[in-house]
């Protein structure tokens, strides 16, 4: 705690603040003692929200870590190299080991608690044995409330906990399965309980925008193109070659069945059983990855999929201009209905798509920042690209502010 009565707090690979959101949301009082980013326009977008912080260096190779310890150290290591995105490369990857210069921080500096981030891939790396490394650098008391007797000698004395949290369980829609360390120092009440799960009451459409520029839609040409007419049935549709605005795939088959008068569906190729994942209005579907024969999971029932660098995905949607009795222009009266959940968002989550009726249309930078849980006031200064790659790489902010409520503060 500083002079001010301010928690000190700092944090590695900062992104676009989802730790300063976390506080905001919670209310506590808190001083950057300093922020990390290499990006260029991360680093314009976090300090047009939150100002420059006194110490801002880009390189965790080049940063100076801070004498007097803090009470809050958070850490997020670029999560590529153990996600499939990444190729899962691991440690082999050079962002793989940028974990030890968090390791070297908390050694150093020795602050209060410690938060680390990362995907759930993390944890079958190697087998799991990059997982189980992190762990013996970091328990060096206990892990998960059990005592560690031999610990490994370069280990910190911490208590740590770990545990993968899934932001649909906090109140975000998005399906987005996160591993996340809780490190508390060994002089420091090492009780923690991590938060309780709620149900999810927010939906896909709570977060979408109501009038959306022209330019998130693909043109009618693209759309036929996509979705084209086959074997003479109205209400069969499947992809013909893909379009090089959304970068859609046609290997992903999508054809609109009718199980009911007023039940259409889509098949969507997946390496199930059947061969497919049916989706229907409301449920998102995921686009990575179309080649794959082996990716399943392509549909979120209700949610939206993660929001990955690329957000290939899709949520189908009515289109209410017919109910509307053509009063109104066709793009000015889309009322998106989309009970469903996102799915996870990458840092392309420009490529996301939502099907209405024919057509087909990105998620908005907003929407993505929203499925993230950053508040509307959050400041958008730079390209759609650039947004949707920093929404995507960033953390969900109910997530983390869950998890720092637990901390004794």
């Amino acid at each position: 705690m500083g002079k001010n009565g301010k928690l000190r707090v700092g944090s590695d690979f900062s992104g676009i603040g989802a730790f300063d959101n976390a506080f905001k949301r919670l209310g506590i009082e808190y001083e950057t003692v300093y922020a990390c980013d290499m990006d260029k326009y991360t680093r314009q977008s976090y300090i047009a929200n939150y100002g420059e912080p006194k110490y801002y260096p880009e390189n965790v190779y080049d940063r100076e870590i801070p004498r007097h310890s803090l009470d809050i150290y958070m850490t997020s290591p670029p999560c590529q190299a153990f996600s499939l995105a990444g190729k899962r490369k691991g440690e082999t990857d050079k962002r793989g080991v940028l974990f030890y210069n968090s390791h070297e921080f908390i050694q150093k500096n020795k602050p209060r608690y410690f938060i680390f981030e990362n995907v759930k891939g993390l944890l079958s790396d190697d087998s799991g044995k990059t997982f189980q490394r992190w762990l013996d650098f970091l328990g060096g008391k206990s892990v998960n409330g059990n005592p560690v007797i031999f610990p490994h000698e370069e280990s910190v004395p911490y208590h740590i906990y770990w545990k993968v949290l899934n932001a649909k369980h906090y109140g975000v829609p998005q399906n987005r399965e996160r591993v996340f360390i809780v490190g508390i120092r060994d002089d420091s009440d090492n009780v923690f309980n991590w938060p309780k799960p709620f149900p999810l009451t927010k939906k896909l459409k709570d977060v979408l925008e109501e009038n959306v520029d022209e330019k998130y839609f693909l043109s009618d040409k693209l759309i036929h193109t996509l979705f084209e007419t086959s074997s003479g049935s109205e209400n069969q549709f499947s992809p013909a070659i893909p379009c090089d605005i959304e970068k859609v795939s046609p290997e992903i088959t999508a054809r609109i069945h009718k199980m009911g008068r007023q039940d259409p569906y889509l098949k969507i190729k997946s390496a199930t059983s059947k061969g497919y994942e049916t989706a229907t209005e409301n449920d998102s579907i995921n686009f990575s990855q179309p080649n794959s024969e082996t990716r399943r999971g392509r549909v979120g029932k209700e949610v939206a999929q993660t929001l990955d660098t690329s957000c290939n995905q899709g949520v189908i949607q009515l289109n209410p201009s017919k109910e509307s009795g053509g009063k109104q222009p066709y793009q000015q009266n889309r009322v998106y209905d989309g009970n469903g959940v996102s799915t996870t968002l990458d840092g392309a989550c420009g490529k996301w798509g939502v099907l209405n009726e024919y057509k087909i249309r990105r998620l908005t930078p907003r929407e993505c920042l929203r499925l993230m849980d950053f508040p509307d006031s959050f400041k958008i200064v730079c390209s759609d690209s650039q947004t949707y790659k920093q929404a995507g790489n960033s953390i969900v902010v109910a997530v983390l502010a869950s998890i720092i409520e637990k901390l004794n503060l």
